[in-house]
């Protein structure tokens, strides 16, 4: 058996180091890290070569005191923890105290340092983990630490390096997450020499958002702030129609930290369901606050990756909180009726109506009414309850009635007084009320395919007749808790399917029953089809029943996701059809749900409309 021996510290550094330092923007994460810890409100990030060559981080935090700078680079050295019960709550973004040790071990390190008060500051140089003499220096208040030659002594590691440019860039991305997670603290990032990043740290998360990701970006963001369970949500997630061809734009905070969840990206995207185009991904800039308790930050030594005690109240309240803004979003006409009389609730005659109906009493005796001689006179009506005991089948006949009175019932026979004669009623000129008017024109069609219409503040919408009959399809297919209605076929309808999708259909064939195809077995890759639903053209039963299968086929890990695709399979054949003619009854249903707000998106995400200011159209003809 070879000897057993302890490894020689410089060794043992440069494999701790390979844990924490992977590459520049490693480095450049610690070390911005410990300047947020230090309590800075302004940093300063200079790169070179992609950090390789030259890293400096400059802060204006509480500094080091000169006896303390060759301790700070020691392992395991740290004024964040004292104690094991404090891994419990550990509020603080540094803590480990292995980020100076393992830096200096694989690079040439100056660090410059000055507390508040202080006449003078010290710097201290290492090389390879080894430290020189702490000597006095002049610095201004705060820390300047200088990362040179990164993997000079360890020329493996640089064979695993990327480009320069893509070094960089994950500095970038670094910078922009903590920037992003604290906006209170002003950022700078300069890159081979040009500013590439400044935040204001004014601690408006919107001027992070916009300084950091960009204009187009922060254009078209919704905020969200919501919370339960001890759990709270706050930030911003972009429009539906704005989505991304990745995830790259979900970028989320835990406690502060940014972290990389599924568990997030799964309550996002859940949310999104059914709203954002198929293919296109939501983006975020989210701060999840939970209780320090409730939540592990030591799982990974770069800690971009946490465990919570309970992952389901932080799904929920992520999920819910995103829905929430994506349900009121979708109602802009709803929400417009609150300041804007052009939209009518409702007409006179529907008002008188309602007020009619709602001062009527449920029960009525008639101030004129007269009790039977020898009974008491019935005590006033104080919250006590009237029941009716026997009603004489005669109109205007007494009647017996009791009263419960501290928790005793009394009998009353009650006469009503005579009929009132009634007289020859007077002619009353009748008002007819006028139809409400809708607040859109429609002006027609073009193309068999897109519905034009006129709002009242100039604007021209073009709606696509087939996306939005298909939502309204989904969306009542989804409303509907009974299997849909089915026709019988004069002959049943072969239909062959592949092997994965035959044994996906053979699987469900109550699930296809619930939806309207009544199906069984033919044998050989053939399912005979008998019925389907009523408002399926019996052309295009085919193809709908190879599609569900297929859905079906691919759906299994997902039962409710599987339910979704078959929706909109079901709607997107029933709805109209873009070349097909549409009556004008027909039109102004559709219209009558777009502009209404009740739909916005087609299942698959897709823009039901689309607005043409005034100022546009007289754009294109130089009008404007």
């Amino acid at each position: 058996m070879p000897e057993i021996r302890q490894l020689d510290k410089h060794v043992a550094d440069l494999i701790a180091a390979g844990e924490v330092v992977e590459r520049p923007a490693s480095v450049a994460k610690e070390l911005l890290e410990n300047a947020m810890d230090a309590g800075a409100s302004a940093i300063v990030v200079e790169i070179e070569r992609g950090g390789l060559t030259y890293l400096r981080v400059t802060d204006n935090g509480c500094g080091i005191a000169p006896d303390q700078l060759p301790v700070a680079f020691l392992r395991h050295a740290t004024s964040k923890l004292r104690t094991a019960a404090d891994l419990a709550a550990i509020g603080t973004l540094g803590f480990r105290g292995e980020a100076l040790a393992a830096i200096s071990a694989v690079s040439r390190v100056d660090i410059l340092s000055r507390t508040a008060g202080a006449e003078a500051g010290a710097a201290l140089h290492l090389e390879g983990g080894v430290a020189g003499e702490v000597r006095p220096s002049g610095c201004p208040e705060g820390t300047t630490i200088v990362v040179r030659d990164l993997f000079y002594n360890t020329p493996a590691r640089m064979k695993f390096m990327k480009k320069d440019s893509a070094e960089g860039t994950a500095v970038a991305g670094i910078v922009t997450h903590l920037a992003l997670s604290h906006p209170e603290i002003s950022f700078k990032l300069l890159r081979d020499g040009a500013e590439v990043l400044h935040t204001p740290g004014d601690g408006r998360l919107q001027s992070a958002v916009y300084a950091a990701l960009g204009r187009d970006f922060a254009l078209h963001l919704l905020p969200i702030h919501g919370s339960g369970d001890a759990v709270s949500v706050e930030g911003f997630v972009t429009e539906p129609l704005h989505g991304h061809g990745t995830r790259a734009r979900q970028i989320f905070f835990v406690n502060g930290r940014f972290v990389k969840s599924q568990l997030l990206s799964a309550a996002l995207e859940e949310a999104y369901r059914n709203q954002i185009m198929k293919g296109k991904f939501p983006g975020c800039v989210l701060h999840i606050t939970v209780p320090a308790g409730q939540v592990d930050v030591n799982v990974h030594p770069a800690k971009t990756v946490v465990k919570f005690a309970a992952d389901k109240p932080v799904f929920d309240a992520v999920y819910y909180t995103v829905l929430d803004v994506l349900n009121a979003q979708n109602k802009p006409a709803q929400q417009e009726k609150k300041g804007a009389s052009f939209y009518q609730t409702m007409t006179a005659a529907e008002f008188r109506e309602k007020t009619a109906s709602s001062d009527k009493p449920p029960f009525n005796v008639s101030p004129a009414a007269t009790v039977r001689p020898g009974t008491p006179a019935p005590p006033p009506n104080r919250g006590r309850t009237l029941l009716v005991r026997d009603v004489a089948p005669q109109p205007r006949q007494p009647f017996t009635a009791t009263t419960v009175s501290d928790g005793k019932e009394v009998t009353w026979h009650i006469t009503p007084p005579p009929a009132p004669v009634e007289k020859e009623p007077k002619p009353v000129q009748q008002t007819i009320e006028p139809e409400r008017e809708a607040p859109w024109r429609i002006v027609g069609e073009v193309l068999k395919t897109y519905i034009i219409c006129e709002d009242s503040h100039s604007s021209v919408w073009l709606i696509d007749k087939h996306a939005a009959h298909e939502r309204i399809r989904f969306d009542a297919l989804k409303a509907n808790t009974q299997p849909l209605m089915a026709q019988p076929l004069l002959t049943p309808l072969a239909v062959d399917l592949d092997g994965d999708d035959y044994d996906a259909a053979l699987g469900s064939l109550d699930t296809l029953a619930q939806f309207g195809f009544v199906c069984e077995d033919f044998g050989g890759g053939t399912v005979l089809v008998r019925e389907i639903p009523a408002d399926i053209r019996p052309e295009d039963a085919a193809a709908t029943v190879e599609e569900l299968s297929h859905k079906l086929a691919l759906g299994r890990a997902d039962p409710a996701g599987a339910r979704d695709e078959l929706y909109h399979t079901m709607a997107c054949k029933s709805a109209i059809k873009a070349g097909m003619d549409t009556s004008p009854a027909e039109m102004a249903a559709l219209v009558e749900k777009v502009q209404s707000g009740a739909i916005q998106y087609c299942p698959h995400g897709r823009p039901v409309k689309y607005r043409l200011t005034q100022y546009e159209i007289e754009k294109l003809f130089k009008r404007a």
